[in-house]
């Protein structure tokens, strides 16, 4: 009996939008709220990276060689440590340094291309690797996309990357009745491994876990490793992998630091590796691990670990989300085309920060409890000012790209 444990944690800001007017358009061209990112980024490495950083600097040293972690950290969050918070770049390189901690590759600017711009898609790949070898001296060997965003077409594309592992969510849509708790192969691309979400597991510790009307409040670190434990007994002749993923603004910042979630992080590797049946792995590993004749996915229609559908509605799912989207990708063919100049560079990353899956998010139409997380996250007091105050700011953009090639 035993049970791979993989935690992976994402870590990104977007660069948001000032409030920006149709009296802006082409005569105002800085559309980023510099002080809301940098408020917003300070808090959160007040609240969130460092202390946590150096929570699972000082597992890693507990626990040598056994705890391992994974990150994927995107660009447009390391641009903003550099400008605002270098202590949390340097305790990043910190924990990288130990070499038990995997740093995944992902969009540099957590965009929705691999559904809209193949060749966008992979720019953004190799970029995001050259910004994580820079600024954290490190690279990955696994791959997640954007929000989990996956499909037999964007795998492909991914396998012709080289990669040898995805992080998927692990949907019952997609799995049909097989666990969560095992690792496959696809169908689409028999090289990669899939290595999906165990979202039940992932999300008492992201949504649930200060929720005193919960029944399993308050979450003890023994009673989650009875859970984990579980999953180990129901395949005792096998062995499994339980992905624990997650937002690394789960801690602290989510989840505050007075819910107890630091004290109980800091007692969970020490409870699992007690038991014996427990290996800490990172997605490479757990990719490396996986028979080249495990069971195979089919992904026709892509797959999210957002909202209660887990698919991409949450960024395309109305008419003012997609009709975003098409102006937005719409510009491409001008922008690749521009002739070189000394503002060519800053169009291109202005365009790519207007890519990051956020804006879109906001402008998501829905109720309940999907609705009441998107509205959590935007600063705008709708989904409609969200879309004008994009398209506000497309205008300006398509107006310095040039006229339509």
């Amino acid at each position: 009996m035993s049970l791979d444990v993989c935690f992976y944690f994402q870590v990104h800001q977007p660069w948001r939008l000032r409030h920006y007017t149709y009296k802006d358009i082409g005569h105002a061209h800085d559309y980023f709220d510099d002080a809301a990112n940098a408020a917003i980024l300070r808090r959160v490495a007040q609240h969130c990276y460092l202390p946590m950083n150096a929570l699972l600097l000082d597992a890693i040293r507990a626990h040598a060689p056994h705890f391992r972690v994974s990150f994927s950290i995107t660009t447009t969050a390391l641009q903003q440590m550099v400008a605002w918070a270098p202590q949390v770049l340097l305790s990043f390189r910190e924990l990288l340094a130990t070499g038990a901690v995997e740093l995944l590759t992902e969009t540099s600017h957590h965009s929705l291309a691999a559904l809209h711009d193949a060749r966008e898609f992979a720019a953004q790949v190799r970029l995001h690797q050259a910004s994580c070898a820079q600024l954290l001296g490190a690279c990955a060997g696994s791959f997640r996309n954007t929000e989990l965003i996956t499909s037999d077409r964007v795998l492909t594309q991914v396998a012709a990357m080289g990669f040898g592992g995805v992080c998927i969510e692990g949907a019952e849509r997609l799995l049909r009745g097989r666990s969560a708790s095992h690792a496959y192969r696809f169908s689409a691309a028999p090289g990669l491994a899939a290595l999906p979400r165990h979202y039940r597991l992932s999300d008492d510790l992201a949504f649930r876990f200060s929720d005193r009307h919960w029944s399993a409040w308050p979450l003890t670190a023994t009673r989650y490793a009875d859970w984990l434990q579980s999953e180990a007994e129901a395949r005792p002749a096998q062995g499994g992998f339980i992905g624990l993923y997650m937002d690394y603004e789960t801690f602290g910042e989510h989840q505050w630091a007075d819910s107890g979630i630091f004290a109980f992080m800091r007692a969970l590797p020490g409870e699992l590796l007690r038991r014996g049946c427990f290996r800490f792995v990172t997605p490479t590993q757990a990719a490396r691990a996986t028979p080249a004749d495990a069971a195979r996915l089919d992904l026709p229609q892509a797959i999210s670990w957002a909202d209660q559908e887990r698919d991409t509605s949450a960024w395309n799912g109305n008419a003012i989300q997609r009709a975003a989207l098409a102006r937005c990708y719409g510009l491409a063919d001008s922008l690749r085309h521009m002739p070189a100049a000394a503002d060519a560079a800053a169009l291109l990353e202005d365009w790519r920060r207007l890519q990051t899956s956020d804006h879109f998010y906001y402008m998501a139409t829905k109720h309940w409890s999907d609705g009441d997380v998107h509205k959590y996250f935007s600063p705008y007091e709708s989904p409609y000012a969200a879309c004008v105050n994009y398209m506000n700011v497309m205008d300006d953009l398509a107006g310095r790209c040039g006229p339509p090639r």
